[in-house]
């Protein structure tokens, strides 16, 4: 028997929930484990453990799993020996500098000689370095956001999402330090084995993630207006044309972006096209 791939992922919350779906989306089913902080895939050579996300980067290091998805931030702020190996595009946010709302901000050094609240000190440190700033960072493992409200901070270092949490907390963001996503992350020594799992696990993460937001288009087209519906179906290469029974007449298929939509579809019909058939695309293999 082979080995498999340990990949670790956030034990709860948003990260969670998109990693499974990620991992579904790939044609791997786990089976639940009696233990909840592990789970075997039943038809692909992998075993996912279930962990915080601030111990991901750290259990990578140390190979007790091979991969893990977690978001940039964490990998920043822990500092371990890993490889980022596919960025995901999902879990965006961004780690924000934020002051109360009734303050005017005259820029950067606002901070000087200020106590800042966060659970990021070692990314919040590198910035205040690298912009000659000397405050005094608080460290909070909780809610980071109601630290100046309380009076135990003047600013707060946290991640942004929505910024709703800021305005309830009557704050507001100042300077943007670093956007972040959710990163494959891996231990720089895997085994060949393990690499190859690996290599086809994001093979078929990119086939997934390639076919987001795109539909395949069929539709009757007459033969003299070809040329003008094709420059309008850019799709991967070019669109493909097979004649009908019909004489003068041909079925074009092609991809479409989904935000070009509406405008593709009614600038088809202008041209001719008739019998128009929009199909999702659940993967696309190159």
């Amino acid at each position: 028997m082979g080995e498999n791939l340990k990949i670790a992922i956030q034990t709860k919350g948003r990260l969670n929930e998109e990693s499974i779906n990620l991992i579904s989306d790939t044609g791997i089913k786990l089976i639940p484990g009696k233990r909840k902080l592990i789970s075997a895939a039943k038809n692909f050579p992998m075993e996912v453990l279930f962990l915080r996300d601030d111990d991901i980067p750290q259990t990578v290091a140390d190979a007790v799993a091979d991969v893990g998805i977690v978001g940039e931030n964490e990998i920043l702020e822990k500092k371990q020996d890993v490889e980022i190996s596919k960025k995901l595009g999902f879990s965006k946010c961004r780690l924000s500098l934020a002051i109360p709302k009734s303050i005017d901000y005259p820029g950067l050094d606002f901070f000087k000689g200020k106590k800042i609240a966060t659970s990021y000190p070692v990314i919040l440190q590198d910035y205040l370095n690298n912009n000659n700033i000397d405050a005094e960072i608080h460290i909070i493992t909780g809610s980071v956001e109601i630290a100046p409200g309380i009076g135990l901070a003047d600013a707060i270092f946290d991640i942004v999402s929505s910024g709703s949490t800021l305005v309830s907390n009557r704050l507001k963001e100042v300077e943007v330090v670093m956007k972040s996503e959710a990163a494959l992350i891996k231990n720089p020594n895997l085994s060949p084995e393990k690499q190859e799992i690996l290599d086809e696990f994001i093979f078929r993460m990119e086939s997934v993630q390639r076919a987001e937001g795109k539909k395949y288009i069929l539709l009757n087209a007459p033969n003299k207006n070809i040329q003008k519906i094709a420059s309008l179906l850019p799709g991967i290469k070019s669109p493909t044309i097979v004649p009908l029974a019909q004489e003068g007449w041909s079925s074009m298929h092609s991809v479409i972006e989904e935000n070009d939509f509406w405008e593709v579809i009614g600038n088809l019909k202008k041209a001719g096209a008739e019998g128009i058939l929009v199909i999702p695309i659940e993967k696309m293999i190159f």
